[in-house]
């Protein structure tokens, strides 16, 4: 892989990882192009790039933790300060908020595996239908165009509950059918369950890192089992990963700068874009 490969496509993994469009079309497409344009490039499904993409998905971790890292860090030590607190009870009373909340996203990411492993085959045969991405894509517009309209959310951490977060989690594990963004889906279902946007913001973002943790360890099992050997060098690993990172802090400003001002609209015109240009076969998916 050239290092300008590695570099156009960690751009677009740090791009759509947050923006609430879909990061795997796009990243799809791109991979694609650059084989009809006679480069150098492993199909998306080989093993070498397979690995690039869990390179460039931890890249996007490293965006959220600079991000969030104040949030991040209260957290770590109420959850931890909780757990500590809670065992010292013996395990009675009331649970401490942040080690709840440990929990709650814990059930998240357990109901998205759930979905996931149920359907996972089946979503990934819409890549075979353009009309069915399509329409995902659409959607994902009305439910954005939704999302600004919505009256002002009363819910805050502490209304965080089983449910709630049983919602968010299978709204994630929808957002492996082509078309439907991670980022997008929580966010949008987290309004919906009436958390304010910041603590919608906040959980949607928290839970990609225990969620893209676990989806790299399969992936990269599956990378250890096949039989072809990962040859793909360093440099781009290295190259992708930065770029990645740097371009994500960027584009997950982005998406909070416009989710706490209600103009999550702005990005359903380009999906609907996307769309139509699928649905006319204006690109190859």
């Amino acid at each position: 892989m050239a290092l300008w490969i590695a570099v156009l496509l960690g751009i677009i993994q740090g791009v759509f990882m947050f923006l609430p469009v879909s990061s795997t079309a796009h990243m799809v497409l791109a991979e694609h192009w650059l084989i009809g344009r006679g480069e150098s490039l492993p199909p998306p499904d080989s093993p070498e790039m397979i690995l690039f993409a869990l390179v460039v998905h931890v890249g996007t971790l490293v965006s959220i933790i600079v991000v969030f890292w104040t949030s991040l860090w209260r957290f770590t030590l109420g959850a931890l300060g909780g757990a500590w607190q809670w065992a010292g009870q013996g395990g009675r009373g009331p649970v401490p908020l942040y080690w709840r909340l440990f929990w709650l996203g814990m059930f998240s990411v357990l109901c998205t595996g759930l979905l996931g492993l149920a359907f996972k085959a089946a979503f990934e045969q819409i890549f075979a239908h353009p009309w069915m991405i399509a329409i995902t894509l659409t959607l994902t517009g009305i439910l954005l165009w939704w999302t600004d309209r919505l009256s002002p959310r009363k819910r805050g951490l502490k209304g965080i509950n089983w449910r709630v977060a049983g919602v968010i989690g299978l709204a994630q594990g929808l957002a492996l059918m082509p078309g439907l963004s991670r980022s997008a889906m929580t966010i949008m279902f987290s309004l919906f369950a009436g958390l304010k946007r910041r603590w919608a913001a906040e959980y949607s973002f928290f839970l990609a890192i225990p969620t893209i943790c676990a989806a790299t360890l399969v992936q990269a099992i599956q990378v250890h089992r096949a039989d072809e050997p990962v040859v793909i060098g360093l440099a781009p690993l290295a190259v992708g990963f930065v770029v990645a990172a740097v371009v994500g802090i960027i584009s997950l400003k982005l998406v909070i700068y416009f989710l706490y001002r209600a103009q999550l609209k702005v990005f359903s015109f380009y999906v609907w874009f996307l769309a139509l240009a699928v649905a006319m076969g204006w690109m190859g998916v």
